[in-house]
């Protein structure tokens, strides 16, 4: 079995259907010519296990002579497994078929293959083989372990060992049973039986899962049952602890009498397994018929504690809690209080550490408690520290207990850290700081300021959500707060003092809106504003950048300021002197037209009838500048016939600039 070769299963197969398909011929031939059918008809030669029945006489000990199908004899000489087949039990018995009595065998076993052939073939190979059919199954520990460990002679019982009849027994499967003993040591000398089981598994064996204790002579009933097996079933030195055979009968066979021997009645008339303190004389006095009943906690305490060294006549001061509750918790704390600081005021018998001092009797103190802090567990304020608890705290100030939310921004004069100016026990976080005491400070709200949350002006110190908020500006000045849109281009003019403070930003703005212009004064400005300029809007001179829409990065200084920087000529450059259009010599910011140029200055006098002219009817010479027609006031005409021929202008004179002109 140990030494198969699954490479030769086909082999196998084949020698075995080769042999069920010749085995009656054979036989026959065998019987008729004993040696010439030997040596012409046998399948081959047997394994080194069967070689001793080679011949023609040894195929009729495993064949047996028939002319329906095979049948095979392997039982005749097996009585090992004909024995286990006939009580069903073990493997064979587990995976024989009905009626396959005669031709089980060869599945599994194949002959006539020569002297080195294995006769055992595995299906499944021995790693995938189910140990279940056995009759044991393997589990637990059992799992993982090397067949020898449990398949060797030293296993094999000496009854069992002569049924098997392989010469070499340490190659045989058989002979093993299902009890623990053979491989196990028995600690219990047998004296608990040979079924392991009833008490240990295969998984943890020092811890005995399957016992129950309440199917032995003494059932674990209270405190017994919270005792390990080894406080009662303590291990002899040099012995296996016991398991039977221990005295139970008194309660003195485990305890040892604490009376010593002063009640002659058993335990149990007093004491039981659940609480061996609590007896049962305790439990029937009635104690409310003494001077002091006992309630609430009183009702666990155990009797010596208060009758110390069994002494029940003795008077036991009980007329207040100090008589027995030594020292005082609270260390003297409440010892001036009008009841003397009795216990009964703050706590009850049915439990100390339950005060029944309620928000109601609180306002009887020095500090009611009123909004939020009626809602705070006491151990917030009085920190339980057993007896060090202080329970006379200061509360002169919030920060007393409080945090100082605002870091000392209001420690100094006028609020002194008194939070109660702007908070109140109801909500912290709701001021009572209204919009009429922010007039009374330094920086009075108007225009769009008095509608600005406080948390928009008021941010984290620290650029934090969680910091606190800052309540304090170095400078209250309109940058603190807002962005210079204008790059400090008019430091000058915010600059200039108004009641003693720097004009800043309202120097041309007011609070109501930034876009509200209406402090500022152009006239200041080294371009004043006439005329139709007035009506000009900003951007139409101070031009944004990049098709912008606003005038952030506008540089207002850069505004032109000469006619020609904003306006197209329309004269192309015909009145230019010393490198200036002079449009103001004709033209004013009201009206461009009509002009102011006086004609009485020039050469040619406007008197008469031709005052009447329009300017058009003499100046009519056009000439393209730049692709563009323009009139052009000189040269024009001055004589008379150059205009008047035949009650007709002559054009033509006038075009060619015949005759003086203006």
């Amino acid at each position: 079995m140990r030494y198969l070769f699954d490479s030769m299963a086909v082999v196998v197969r084949v020698s075995a259907d080769l042999f069920q398909a010749l085995h009656t011929l054979s036989l026959y031939a065998l019987l008729a010519f004993p040696v010439i059918a030997a040596a012409q008809i046998s399948p081959g030669p047997l394994s080194k296990l069967h070689h001793d029945l080679d011949g023609p006489a040894g195929c009729i000990k495993c064949h047996a002579v028939s002319a329906g199908a095979p049948t095979y004899r392997c039982v005749d000489c097996h009585q090992e497994i004909a024995i286990r087949l006939q009580q069903k039990r073990g493997y064979h018995a587990a995976i024989m078929e009905a009626g396959e009595r005669y031709t089980a065998c060869v599945k599994c076993h194949s002959e006539h293959n020569g002297l080195s052939f294995p006769v055992i073939h595995w299906n499944p190979a021995p790693a995938s083989f189910d140990h279940s059919k056995t009759g044991f199954k393997l589990d637990g520990k059992h799992l993982g372990l090397p067949c020898a460990e449990c398949h060797n002679p030293q296993r094999i019982s000496p009854d069992e060992r002569s049924t098997i009849r392989v010469k070499d027994i340490s190659r045989s499967y058989l002979g093993l049973t299902s009890t623990c003993s053979p491989c196990h040591e028995d600690r219990h000398k047998g004296e608990l039986g040979a079924n392991c089981v009833r008490c240990h598994n295969t998984t943890d064996w020092k811890t005995a899962r399957n016992f129950d204790h309440s199917k032995t002579r003494f059932v674990l009933t209270g405190a017994h049952m919270r005792v390990t097996c080894e406080k009662c079933h303590a291990p002899v030195p040099g012995a296996a602890p016991k398991f039977v055979g221990l005295r139970f009968e008194q309660c003195s066979s485990c305890h040892a009498d604490v009376h010593k021997g002063e009640f002659k009645q058993t335990c149990e008339s007093c004491h039981n397994t659940v609480t061996w303190k609590k007896t049962a004389f305790a439990a029937k006095f009635d104690h409310s018929k003494t001077e002091y009943p006992l309630l609430g906690r009183h009702l666990d305490i155990d009797c010596n504690t208060c009758h110390r060294g069994g002494d029940f006549k003795a008077h036991i001061a009980h007329q207040q809690c100090a008589d027995c509750h030594q020292p005082d918790p609270h260390n003297g704390q409440f010892a001036k209080r009008q009841d003397g600081g009795k216990c009964e005021s703050c706590h009850r018998v049915d439990g100390f550490k339950e005060t029944i001092f309620t928000v109601k009797d609180h306002t009887q103190t020095r500090f009611p408690l009123r909004g939020k802090h009626a809602d705070v567990e006491c151990s917030k304020c009085h920190t339980p520290a057993g007896r060090a608890t202080v329970f006379k705290v200061k509360f002169s100030q919030c920060t007393d207990c409080h945090q100082d939310a605002h870091q000392k921004q209001f420690a100094g004069p006028p609020y002194f850290n008194h939070c109660e100016q702007c908070h109140s026990e109801n909500d912290f976080h709701v001021t009572s700081f209204t919009l009429a005491r922010h007039q009374k400070t330094g920086f009075i709200l108007t225009g769009s300021h008095v509608a600005t949350d406080c948390l928009d002006c008021h941010k984290p110190l620290d650029g934090v959500s969680t910091s606190p908020r800052g309540y304090h500006f170095q400078s209250l000045s309109c940058t603190t707060c807002h962005v210079d849109p204008h790059r400090n281009e008019f430091a000058a003019r915010m600059g200039v003092l108004v009641n003693g403070h720097t004009a800043g930003c309202e120097a041309c703005h007011t609070t109501r809106t930034f876009a509200d212009l209406g402090k500022f004064d152009h006239a200041t400005t080294e371009f004043q504003l006439t005329g139709t300029h007035r009506a000009v809007e900003c951007s139409g001179c101070h031009r944004p950048l990049n098709l912008e829409r606003d005038l952030k990065n506008v540089n207002f200084k850069a505004a032109p300021k000469l006619c020609e920087d904003c306006h197209e000529n329309p004269h192309g450059g015909q009145f230019a002197r010393a490198g200036q259009t002079r449009c103001a010599d004709c033209h004013t910011t009201t009206k461009w037209q009509p002009s102011l140029f006086d004609h009485e200055k020039t050469q040619f006098s406007l008197k008469g009838a031709h005052q009447d002219v329009r300017c058009k009817a003499c100046h009519v010479g056009v000439q393209t500048v730049d692709g563009k027609e323009v009139l052009f006031y000189k040269p024009t005409p001055t004589k008379c016939a150059a205009c008047h021929a035949n009650g007709n202008v002559k054009i033509s004179l006038m075009l060619s600039g015949a005759g003086k002109t203006t």
